[in-house]
């Protein structure tokens, strides 16, 4: 036969813990909970948007792959790896027609950043704030 919490006497921590004095809670919970969770309009936008969640994602899946290599071929492997990969990126960007080609698009973006009239604001900064209701 099992005693319930309801069936139990009280002992002295119980009772002591019942006559601790409470504080009250702050004014705005009961309407933050509610515009949180009832109102989905109110509700604040997750902090990362999708591109940042696939940039952690990527980051995240090359740390696992290093350390898979570090575990399983040792630093031989990882060695080799990092110069396979170096000789290949140092071999593309020694191409002269490449490297004015990512000069170009970099002067370009450059200019359309800097002198761009219209520019909207950044989207990261208002991320966490009320949405706006129709």
């Amino acid at each position: 036969m099992t005693m319930h919490d309801a069936d139990r006497p009280l002992d002295s921590l119980d009772r002591a813990i019942l006559g601790l004095a409470l504080e009250e809670p702050p004014s705005g919970l009961r309407s933050s909970i509610l515009l949180a969770t009832v109102y989905p309009a109110y509700r604040p936008a997750p902090p990362f948007s999708f591109l940042e969640l696939a940039l952690l994602g990527a980051l995240g899946a090359v740390a696992v792959w290093f350390a898979a290599l570090l575990i399983l071929g040792g630093a031989s492997l990882f060695v080799h790896t990092v110069t396979t990969i170096a000789t290949v990126a140092s071999s593309a960007l020694s191409n002269g027609a490449t490297l004015a080609w990512l000069a170009a698009g970099g002067a370009t973006a450059l200019w359309l950043s800097l002198f761009t009239v219209s520019q909207p604001v950044a989207h990261a900064s208002h991320r966490s704030g009320p949405r706006n209701v129709p």
